[in-house]
């Protein structure tokens, strides 16, 4: 049996081209492009803006089931579609999120796809890339250190130092930031006050970045955050302190999408990257118009499984953006839906097609649920070299009886091969223009009821279990003008419900939701269901343990 190679040899061994000849593809000239090196660039906002009578192309969204330990490959995915597409002669672009350094040193490892299906220079989209994710960090704790400097000289703005809620972040997962006592040390560091760390990727910089549609729409964004409350409850906005002028310069580079390209030199935009179950989880608005622009075809993705990834694209970002999806791509694997069925990771290497059936049932939700936004369906069948056939067959037959279509793709293996199939069906559907889309709920629904449409619609529970506490803050920011902004439900991503062990496609749940933060900036409200972790922390074997300089002076040990 042949070797099989890493994806950080596989990406080394890429035949790369100059960026601008991949900005060329796509008819943007050398002068519009601020290169970073030879093989990535950024693509200037003023070139950007000149294309906004050009009409758009179609957009295609690759989403999943919920994500388990056996893998479902969505970015894989983007990007073997896109390569396909390019391949049966169509002009097409991918659009996807920029890694967190966090999940590359933890868990998760980087986002660049994998296989012959992955987006190059992989070491630089999954480490330091363009700078944006530190332009980010250093905007957001500018804003931070501006407010404890706005108090420690007089506190013009009566700012209750109780009621701070701007924190601090980094992009790197450090759970013993999660909770801090700051200013510390006497007189001369200021007045002591509890605090605390996210990861970057959770900052509403992040989302606001990921939103705004040009640089004045931006510096409004971020004069927009609320930082804090005064004693009489009033909010304190970032405009308040004069910050956001400084801040909309740390950021001018970083709105500028990033350029990149696949193994087969196919044109990719990596920009931005908003957490999925705290944030919308879906790439820049600005990225993807401009793909849209540029091409015939765009496949971009959305965090996590369709529950909470497409739920945020269509009902955040398509509402925000006026963005119109023409067909959305479910990514599955067997090994997941075994596991769905109760097959222990160990054992899934082994046929077994009746727990694959039981598992099914978690697919077949998420085929009921992208209906619902009126944007057909088609499922994805990710392969691996342990799927037999019988179980590929049942997979088939299962999504047929959902009245959808289920193919079987091979990109990690072959590349642009292996998705043929896929990226023909794609654009019949696409170019048949059956889509009729629309959000989930309308602008003037009261908060509470968004809430509960996306619980009961989406996550199929009976009922939202909210305090008068939160129902009043709801109310509250209705009065105040904030009652026409979307909800961002921040959940765990393994399941419907609000336990990550309850797998397949439970009922008769409830979801708690424990609290709501407005992210005016952003322009939604953030419902926290659960356990969910803003700064998440590095697990018992880090992959940084792996992750080493050879003797070449190459870097091993990204995945």
């Amino acid at each position: 049996m042949a070797e099989v190679k890493s994806d950080i040899e596989i990406a080394r061994a890429a035949s790369m081209k100059p960026i601008t000849e991949i900005g060329g593809r796509l008819d943007i000239s050398s002068d519009n492009l601020i290169p970073f090196g030879h093989t990535k660039a950024k693509v200037s906002l003023d070139y950007i803006n000149s294309l906004k009578d050009k009409d758009d192309g179609k957009l295609i969204l690759v989403t999943a089931i919920n994500p388990t330990p056996a893998g479902e490959g969505k970015t894989t995915t983007t990007v073997g579609l896109g390569d396909g597409l390019n391949r049966i002669g169509k002009k097409a672009a991918i659009c996807l999120r920029e890694p967190s350094l966090g999940p590359c040193f933890g868990m998760k490892g980087g986002a660049a796809g994998g296989g012959y299906a992955q987006v190059v220079p992989m070491e630089d989209i999954n480490l330091h890339f363009t700078g944006d994710f530190h332009a980010i960090t250093s905007a957001h704790n500018l804003l931070s250190a501006m407010i404890d400097n706005h108090i420690y000289w007089g506190n013009g703005q009566d700012i209750d130092q109780r009621r701070v809620t701007w924190r601090r972040v980094l992009d790197m997962n450090d759970r013993a930031l999660r909770q801090i006592v700051c200013s510390l040390g006497g007189v001369a560091n200021g007045f002591p006050r509890e605090a605390g760390f996210d990861i970057t990727v959770a900052s509403e910089i992040m989302a606001i970045l990921c939103l705004a549609s040009d640089l004045d729409d931006l510096q409004k964004r971020l004069g927009d955050i609320i930082i804090g409350y005064r004693r009489d409850r009033t909010a304190v906005y970032c405009r308040d302190i004069k910050a956001d002028g400084a801040m909309t310069v740390l950021l001018k580079e970083a709105l500028q999408p990033n350029l990149v390209q696949t193994l087969e030199n196919n044109p990719a935009f990596i920009h931005g990257g908003p957490f999925a179950n705290i944030a919308h989880g879906c790439n820049s608005v600005i990225a993807t118009k401009a793909a849209l622009k540029l091409a015939d075809y765009v496949v971009t993705e959305a965090g996590f499984g369709a529950d909470l990834g497409a739920e945020k694209f269509f009902n955040i970002k398509c509402r925000k953006a006026g963005l119109q999806p023409k067909a959305v791509v479910i990514v599955a694997t067997i090994r997941a839906l075994k596991m769905n069925g109760g097959v222990k990771r160990e054992d899934l290497g082994a046929e077994n097609v009746e727990a694959l059936k039981k598992g099914c049932v978690n697919l077949g939700r998420h085929i009921e649920n992208i209906k619902k936004f009126g944007v057909p369906a088609v499922v994805a069948i990710n392969h691996f070299i342990t799927d037999t056939d019988a179980e590929v067959a049942a997979v088939q037959e299962y999504v047929e009886t959902q009245g959808s279509e289920a193919i079987l793709c091979q990109h990690w293996e072959k590349g642009s091969d292996g998705t043929i199939d896929l990226a023909n069906r794609v654009v019949e559907i696409v170019d048949s223009d059956m889509a009729q889309f629309a959000p989930l709920y309308s602008d003037d629904m009261p908060l509470f009821e968004k809430i509960k449409t996306v619980a009961t619609m989406i996550y199929r529970a009976d009922d939202v279990a909210a305090d008068t506490k939160i129902r009043n803050q709801l109310k509250d920011w209705e009065e105040a003008g904030y009652g026409n902004l979307p909800v961002c439900m921040a959940k765990t991503q393994y399941s419907f419900s609000t336990d990550p062990n309850l797998r397949g496609a439970p009922t008769g749940h409830t979801v708690p939701v424990r609290e709501v933060r407005l992210s005016a900036g952003a322009g939604f409200i953030v419902a926290i269901t659960g356990e969910i972790m803003t700064m998440p922390g590095l697990p018992r074997v880090p992959s940084a343990e792996a992750i080493r300089l050879n003797e070449e002076g190459l870097i091993e040990g990204l995945f």
